[in-house]
């Protein structure tokens, strides 16, 4: 991106038009680190649709990030490292906020909880 869009564009539609480059190549692999760190509600809907959409189409979507509700919404399987290790891998549907708290923290939910 140029420096004059960089200076005219606002920050949360660079980072839109960084997802859609990104998407616009189509990968087999989209990795993503805080996809919408510090952007407002609309610009979270529509990169969380984004994603959303690219897994829907069969591509891999890896979402890093330190929001909870983020995690949560676009993740068919959500894996939880703590200490360089995987901790758990859990589903969005049976696990909350709560225990992925107790796996960031190095804890455990027990085998029927966890596939790890």
């Amino acid at each position: 991106m140029n420096l004059f869009l960089q200076l005219a564009v606002s920050g949360g539609n660079q980072q839109k038009a960084i997802i859609a480059r990104e998407i616009d190549r189509d990968p087999d692999l989209l990795i993503v680190s805080q996809p919408t760190r510090g952007l407002d509600v609309g610009a979270i809907e529509y990169i969380h649709k984004r994603l959303i959409e690219e897994r829907d189409n069969g591509k891999a979507v890896l979402v890093v990030s330190f929001e909870l509700d983020e995690i949560l919404n676009v993740s068919d399987r959500i894996a939880v490292i703590h200490d360089g290790k995987i901790q758990g891998i859990v589903s969005p549907e049976t696990t909350n906020k709560q225990e992925l708290g107790v796996l960031m923290a190095g804890g455990n939910l027990g085998k029927e909880k966890s596939d790890v």
